[in-house]
């Protein structure tokens, strides 16, 4: 274990292993999607759309033009980072402690690469500053999916909604097979009653059920995740996850151990042998591709 602490060395297996393990059960869009391998250089994903339905020909008849459509999109993998500083005493601990910090340090950097999928892929944003991200750019579902597969929340009526946005979907033949809830949408769904009785008991007491309807569903704070002062929110993603939706890492974790400098640019903290620190870095090559965005609804408010 002692080769772990050379600068720019990797995270052992297990470690390496068990973070991407927690990022299936962090993220939304992981857990309705599995992840699929994406080169480091990226890869073209070609989209093949038949565009007429089949033909019946008469003994002898003539036949008549098919058509397809074939649409390329491109999957480059985007870094994300995630560093913390620690005494330097870890330097100097037991095989043990140094790999108790380290588990401990990848399941935090597990946890904010899933948000930071989701928060990019969901709306755009770069996670650390909820900002627009011009590396993400348009790959997010708020830009990409239309106004015309938008449906306006209303929480006295949200299961009507998700209705509405699944009849957006169905318009298009497309697959329904995974929902993205927010935490709010949630728990107006647990309110909803009839005759004095919970509707849907099993969203009540912040539950997160699993399946809705057949459907996968993850409930999560990151899909209402917004630009700070955004007047507009997103409740719910729903569509076919599974087919319309790639995404995928490329890659081992790099971690680098830094005994020197200012590696966070942090003024106030400043050098770290001035401050008996090291840094500890893990860096994610994380890439998605919306395939059909016309597959995809949004409840929004």
């Amino acid at each position: 274990m002692a080769d772990i602490l050379a600068r720019g060395t990797m995270l052992p297996p297990q470690i390496v292993t068990d973070m991407f393990n927690k990022v299936g059960g962090h993220s939304s869009l992981a857990a309705l999607c599995a992840q699929t391998p994406i080169p480091f250089n990226g890869t073209e994903v070609f989209t093949f759309t038949l565009d007429k339905e089949a033909d019946i020909v008469a003994e002898n008849g003539a036949k008549t033009k098919g058509g397809a459509t074939v649409e390329p999109v491109t999957i480059t993998p985007i870094k994300f980072e995630y560093g913390t500083r620690v005494s330097d005493e870890f330097l100097y601990g037991t095989e043990e402690y140094k790999l108790q910090v380290l588990e401990n340090f990848a399941d935090g950097a597990a946890k904010k690469f899933a948000r930071g999928l989701d928060i990019a892929g969901f709306h755009g944003l770069n996670p650390r500053t909820m900002t627009a991200s011009a590396v993400v750019g348009t790959n997010n579902f708020d830009s990409a999916v239309a106004a015309a597969n938008v449906v306006t929340y209303a929480a006295a009526t949200c299961d009507i909604n998700i209705e509405d946005a699944i009849a957006l979907v169905e318009a298009v033949d497309g697959e329904l097979n995974g929902i993205a809830m927010s935490p709010a949408m949630r728990s107006a769904i647990a309110a909803l009653t009839v005759n004095g009785a919970r509707k849907y008991p099993e969203f009540a007491f912040g539950a997160n059920p699993g399946v809705l309807g057949g459907m996968k569903i993850d409930v999560n704070s990151t899909v209402a995740s917004a630009v700070s002062g955004a007047t507009s929110l997103d409740y719910a993603v729903l569509g076919d996850f599974q087919n319309a939706f790639k995404w995928g890492y490329a890659k081992d974790i790099p971690l680098e151990v830094i005994q020197y400098g200012n590696p966070d640019n942090d003024a106030v903290l400043g050098d770290l042998k001035g401050h008996n620190q090291v840094y500890l870095r893990a860096e994610a090559y994380i890439g998605w591709g919306i395939l059909a965005a016309d597959r995809f609804a949004i409840v929004k408010s």
